[in-house]
């Protein structure tokens, strides 16, 4: 195809809009100098102990700063962390520019502590490349926008798709409903060696599966906004009451009760695993870390019950200090485009960018949730096709379904304290056969609902 040519100011714009958006006085931020220079303090500069990782950042705040003479950047180690978000917002203490998960930006336009940069991404042409179905996590209910994601996942069913075969399963056409689901964990374990389901359930792991298995059944966990627990209905019910069954009537679910994201991992690479939830990037740590064969390595969609209900999602935005002048936010955006996005939009960057991952080894043209819109996001796939070392056929049942699949946010309010929680449940299904689902879901309703009111 014709290279697409965009201006330099486009490029730069694109990434731009990590910063981080806090309460009260930003930490250095200045509405231009004498000489007209704006002057941002970034933040998630990586620590001493991440040299390789350090150097590189630093390559790029310079890079930035040469291609633009008239921003000055100040980085930061400064890191979003759920613990001393609030104390630092409220001191004054924050970057201007910082990540936060994806959990974080209806609190913090609610709160107060997220510019509204929408007049910013329109100025720098980047309301119309970010992918709108994730934008609107970022946006509040006029559909301003206050932060910008960088980074995406959703749910979807990884699976071996040599234990597919063994079992006379298509790995094709994998599950695409939960009762398929337990009829193929039930195929996989009857005619092969390993366990057709693998199930988390500790470190937080089990509440973040269940929260996404609860959406696929039409379910929510917590209200819109995060003042009480919501999943003491039917659709929770109903997905737990399928755990129960795959794992006491059909003796499907791997019986390790007590899996983390590691030890996981480590069972699936080694075939001792047919399916499981997870996203695209399962990838890296399956195929990449654990020398999963790549061929073997399939994904599709997130099994749905009852219909097209949803699918959890997470990844990363970037905000902005609330009290940023307008040439601080277009500077900001300018910086995330650069860092975050510039190779979904310039053909050269792009190409750079997988060249050299592929020389080194590393996975290069991983298909997953895109943060920009699919017509970018398709010629992205085009520029780098020469590079690619995955493969993306595999992935197609995952990206055909991601079209019909509405994604859904983590819970707005402590979701990870949440998720804890909920692993209890999880491990409860897994270690008691006469568990009363009712009862339990009842409890732990009350239980994190008064978590929530803390």
């Amino acid at each position: 195809m014709t290279k697409r040519t965009r201006s330099a100011v486009r490029l730069l714009a694109l990434g731009g809009i990590a910063a981080a958006a806090l309460a009260g006085c930003s930490a250095g931020s200045t509405d231009g100098g004498s000489d007209g220079t704006v002057t941002l303090t970034i933040g998630d500069r990586p620590s001493a102990d991440r040299p390789e990782d350090r150097k590189y950042f630093d390559e790029r705040v310079a890079a930035f700063e040469e291609a633009n003479p008239d921003i000055d950047l100040e980085p930061s180690e400064t890191v979003w962390e759920a613990s001393t978000f609030q104390a630092l917002a409220g001191g004054g203490s924050l970057p201007d520019v910082l990540s936060v998960p994806l959990t974080e930006p209806q609190g913090l336009i609610e709160r107060g502590q997220a510019a509204d940069i929408t007049d910013a991404l329109e100025a720098e042409g980047l309301l119309d490349t970010l992918n709108p179905d994730i934008l609107k996590l970022a946006q509040d209910a006029e559909g301003r926008t206050y932060a910008v994601p960088t980074n995406a996942y959703s749910f979807g069913l990884v699976y071996n798709r040599a234990l597919f075969e063994q079992a006379g399963l298509d790995p094709d056409n994998p599950p695409a409903t939960w009762d398929e689901v337990r009829t193929a964990a039930k195929a996989i374990t009857d005619q092969t060696d390993a366990a057709g389901w693998g199930q988390l359930s500790t470190s937080n792991t089990g509440g973040w599966t269940f929260t996404g298995m609860t959406y696929s059944f039409g379910g929510t966990v917590q209200s819109p906004d995060g003042s009480e627990a919501t999943f003491d209905d039917e659709p929770a019910q109903s997905a737990l009451e399928l755990l129960h069954a795959m794992r006491w009537e059909d003796g499907s679910v791997a019986e390790n009760a007590l899996y983390d994201i590691n030890a996981r991992s480590q069972d699936f690479a080694a075939g001792k695993i047919g399916m499981m939830l997870g996203a695209s990037d399962t990838y890296y740590s399956v195929v990449q870390n654990l020398k999963f064969p790549a061929e073997d390595f399939g994904v599709g969609g997130m099994p749905q019950d009852g219909g097209v209900n949803g699918t959890l999602s997470g990844g990363t935005v970037q905000i902005v200090t609330p009290d940023a002048s307008e040439e601080e936010k277009r500077a900001a955006v300018k910086w995330i485009s650069f860092v975050a996005l510039e190779r979904y939009i310039d053909e050269d960057t792009a190409v750079a960018d997988a060249k050299a991952s592929n020389e080194a080894g590393s996975v290069t043209g991983l298909p997953g949730l895109p943060v920009v819109n699919s017509e970018e996001y398709a010629t992205y796939f085009e520029w780098i096709a020469d590079y690619i070392n995955v493969p993306t056929e595999n992935f197609a049942p995952y990206q055909e379904a991601s079209k019909e699949i509405p994604i859904m946010p983590e819970p707005v309010n402590n979701a990870q304290e949440t998720y804890g929680a909920l692993d209890t449940i999880i491990q409860t299904v897994l270690t008691d056969e006469g568990v009363d689902i009712p009862a339990l879901l009842t409890k732990a309703q009350e239980d994190v609902t008064a978590r929530l009111g803390r």
